[in-house]
């Protein structure tokens, strides 16, 4: 049952993002702000943790899920240190998965050797 929660939650955010880039005029950039910020916001609501709680990956995954882990960070962060925490935070609780993203999209342009478009 993890899994079809998983599966249906990540296809419901999906979609719901594929329905506001087709609808809307806002650049992919400007939207993939808006999730970071939204998943951020429903974090300190206490929303999103309970929505990862019930969907695991599904919710952990996209771009709400990384706004979640920034406010999970600072919130954390101010708890220890204070005011400092608020810039110390989110970098200290994405850093691994930011750090696995560079490595592994050097070592696959090593592999398939991108080109330019033109």
């Amino acid at each position: 049952m993890e899994y079809l929660n998983a599966f249906w939650v990540g296809g419901l955010i999906c979609a719901l993002v594929q329905v506001l880039m087709e609808k809307t005029k806002l650049m992919p950039g400007r939207i993939m702000v808006m999730l970071v910020c939204t998943g951020t916001v429903l974090g300190a609501l206490h929303i999103y943790p309970a929505l990862v709680e019930y969907a695991g990956a599904g919710a952990s995954v996209p771009l709400l899920g990384f706004g979640n882990t920034l406010w999970k960070g600072v919130e954390e962060a101010v708890q220890e240190q204070g005011f400092l925490g608020i810039f110390t935070g989110g970098f200290s609780a994405s850093a691994g998965g930011i750090c696995a993203a560079l490595v592994f999209s050097y070592l696959a342009s090593l592999i398939f050797r991108p080109k330019m478009k033109g």
